[in-house]
């Protein structure tokens, strides 16, 4: 029995610990946004990695989550003839949850893990500590251009995904369902509000700075050699994708 106390205290320990090293990566990172010099370059490679690189990965699940969303629901709406409003049901499924959570998770699946990687990299090669010796701030210029990279474009990716979804259930509901075109889309206009469509840009934004800070620390504190890496890439992907789901549902009670 004390054993496991002793667990669950280190285990409440490390959380405690690395949440508040989080916490501090991501004030040290605001602080830095604002001061010279500006690393203009960088920001906009990051804003190809995260935002260009990940376009196709986030169509593709946006595309096939819509057309799943209109089957599925069709078949459910049937039940009661209820299917004049499945262009609402796929456009409020998307662009509330399934948009921006879909896109976070693509996005750090493969930028958070490269993220962690690199600088995990750079980290158990010494490279960290050489741009500390030549008087750079590894923050400043490691971490900043990605967590703003991030934060500009999964809201980006996601207004994509919304619509590439939408578009997919449309194909489903309208060419094989056969929903009459004008009613999937008045439905869908009736039910999607403005809020709605805000929120899962605030969502975006949020998930897109969690899984920037979180890819960023574990690799920024990665040690072990090429297993420390290895480790620090999982946990981050792990922690993040974790960290997106369970922001999504405070995120989603506290806006409706």
């Amino acid at each position: 029995m004390f054993g496991f106390l002793q667990y669950l205290g280190r285990l409440g320990l490390g959380f405690v610990s690395q949440a508040g090293g989080m916490a501090l990566l991501f004030l040290t990172t605001l602080a830095y946004t604002v001061k010279p010099p500006y690393r203009v370059r960088l920001f906009f490679k990051q804003m190809e990695f995260v935002g260009v690189n990940s376009l196709l990965v986030v169509v593709l699940t946006a595309l096939f989550s819509g057309m799943v969303i209109a089957f599925q629901s069709y078949r459910a709406l049937s039940k009661f003839g209820g299917e004049s409003l499945l262009g609402g049901l796929v456009a409020l499924s998307l662009v509330r949850e399934l948009g921006p959570v879909l896109t976070s998770l693509m996005v750090t699946a493969r930028a958070g893990s490269a993220m962690a990687a690199e600088l995990g990299t750079m980290r158990v090669t010494e490279q960290i500590d050489a741009l500390e010796v030549m008087a750079v701030n590894p923050v400043h210029y490691l971490v900043v251009p990605r967590f703003w990279a991030a934060v500009l474009m999964v809201p980006l990716l996601t207004v994509i995904a919304d619509l590439v979804g939408i578009a997919g259930g449309y194909l489903v509901g309208v060419m094989l369902l056969k929903v009459d075109a004008g009613i999937f889309i008045k439905k869908m206009q009736e039910m999607v509000e403005w809020m709605d469509i805000a929120s899962g840009i605030y969502k975006a934004l949020v998930f897109g700075g969690l899984l920037a800070i979180i890819g960023c620390y574990k690799g920024y504190n990665a040690s072990g050699g090429a297993e420390g890496v290895g480790r620090a890439t999982t946990e981050a992907v792990v922690i993040a994708s974790v960290s997106i789901l369970v922001g999504d549902y405070i995120m989603t009670s506290l806006l409706f």
